[in-house]
């Protein structure tokens, strides 16, 4: 709940930004502003969420116990801390903060030290689990590409902050962004949301979960993909004379383009075949995400094959940030957190005591129209990235900062139990749960 919470802060506060005009489009797209504004979001906002709901799942995964469990307080405070330094630094290059303290390089630090502990505990989660089922072979991959993009990260930091000063290293800096952005959005956070997906989909749908020719091949084609962009795009800047590796990328969105159509046929599969015919709202929600995949990556294409893309990649961006990953988060956190709290508060009278489902924790019609308003805000705000008007931008992103607001309260609400009715809220034996972490009597 924790990294949850953090997350959503994050992410409310980087909402808030951009609907008062801070950062891209009303700044440049390098500007310091603007990178205050897509690291709340990429690392505060998604990559937080992405590790506490991987602490939480990946055991699920591979059906064995987190391994040194100890080290994930520390992957909170090395993150978090590290995050506050990275966009301090950022405010000192904007010059809105003045003081000679390293923010930078501190950042450049920690953040990097925070991502190889939690790789370090959930890669040595997953090793414990050889042979890997197919889910967890996607998070094992976005692992790896954790660990590179951290590498790169620290790296751009200490370019920025002026101790690496190399000229061979400057000159390719903006080769190493893209590559970094493209290792963030489509490895580390893309490849294991659908890992995860692949296990908790079928779970909230009762769908087959067998472990299909589709999904081996998305697996396969994305990790050449993601190869392509993690060896070969840099060996490219390395021994090419262009500062952007064109080919490696291009060879990489290739692959990755198959494995999303691939992906898209087990989506396909999960819905035809489920059990549930009534799905809850956070598998609706989902559906919004996975429009915003499939038009990010049909935008991608389209505006690559017109020659475009450099001029409008912050739309694909933040359509893929925001529609897919952040839309994905949103949809799914609106079952885990009742879920978790359900298991907390009534786990130990279940069975002795009548107690409320998980679905009574929430209230799905009230809350189903700001899951609507957040992908109406997001495609808005995204045709006003293609169109070139900050004004409604601004506009849409105030829709998606008070559709997120409205639902984080709604996630408060089902901590707090209160749509449970007076009858069953607090049966003889149960508690009310703490907002942020798990009592001291029901830690496992």
């Amino acid at each position: 709940m924790a990294f949850f919470a953090v997350a959503l802060a994050s992410l409310l506060v980087a909402e808030g930004l951009m609907a008062a005009g801070y950062g891209f489009p009303a700044g440049a797209i390098d500007a310091p502003e603007t990178l205050v504004v897509v690291h709340l979001v990429a690392i505060g906002w998604l990559s937080l969420l992405m590790c506490g709901a991987l602490f939480q799942f990946v055991p699920v995964l591979v059906a064995q116990p987190l391994r040194r469990p100890v080290l994930v307080l520390p992957v909170l405070a090395c993150l978090t801390a590290g995050l506050a330094c990275l966009l301090a630094g950022f405010l000192q290059l904007a010059g809105d903060l003045e003081t000679d303290m390293p923010f930078l390089i501190i950042g450049g630090c920690l953040l990097p030290a925070g991502f190889v502990l939690a790789a370090w505990v959930l890669g040595e989660t997953l090793w414990s689990a050889r042979p890997l089922v197919l889910p967890a072979r996607f998070v094992a991959v976005g692992l790896a590409c954790l660990l590179v993009l951290a590498t790169l990260g620290s790296l751009l930091a200490h370019l920025r902050s002026g101790v690496i000063s190399a000229d061979a290293i400057a000159v390719r800096r903006g080769g190493l962004v893209p590559l970094h952005a493209a290792l963030g959005i489509g490895g580390w956070l893309t490849f294991s949301a659908i890992g995860v997906s692949y296990r908790l989909l079928p779970m909230f749908m009762l769908a087959p979960d067998r472990e299909r020719a589709t999904s081996r091949w998305a697996w396969a084609s994305g990790s050449a993909g993601l190869l392509a962009a993690a060896f070969f795009a840099p060996l490219e800047l390395v021994l090419g004379t262009g500062t952007i590796p064109s080919l490696s990328l291009a060879v990489g969105g290739a692959f990755g383009s198959v494995a999303l159509f691939l992906y898209g046929i087990d989506l396909a599969f999960f819905y035809r075949n489920r059990k549930r015919r009534q799905v809850e709202l956070n598998i609706k929600a989902a559906g919004g995400a996975f429009a915003a995949l499939a038009a990010a990556a049909l935008l991608c294409a389209a505006l690559a094959a017109c020659g475009m893309l450099d001029r409008h990649v912050g739309a694909v961006v933040y359509l893929a940030s925001f529609g897919w990953l952040g839309g994905l988060g949103l949809s799914q956190l609106y079952k885990i957190v009742p879920f978790l709290t359900w298991l907390e508060c009534y786990g130990p009278v279940m069975g002795r005591k009548p107690t409320p489902r998980v679905q009574d924790l929430v209230a799905e019609q009230r809350d189903g129209p700001w899951f609507g308003l957040y992908f109406a805000g997001v495609f808005v705000a995204t045709g006003a990235l293609l169109a070139g008007e900050p004004a409604l931008f601004r506009f849409g992103a105030t829709a998606t900062c008070l559709a997120t607001a409205a639902i984080a309260i709604e996630l408060v609400l089902a901590r707090r139990l209160a749509n449970v009715s007076a009858a069953l809220r607090l049966p003889e034996g149960a508690h009310l749960p703490r907002l942020f972490v798990a009592s001291l009597g029901n830690r496992r």
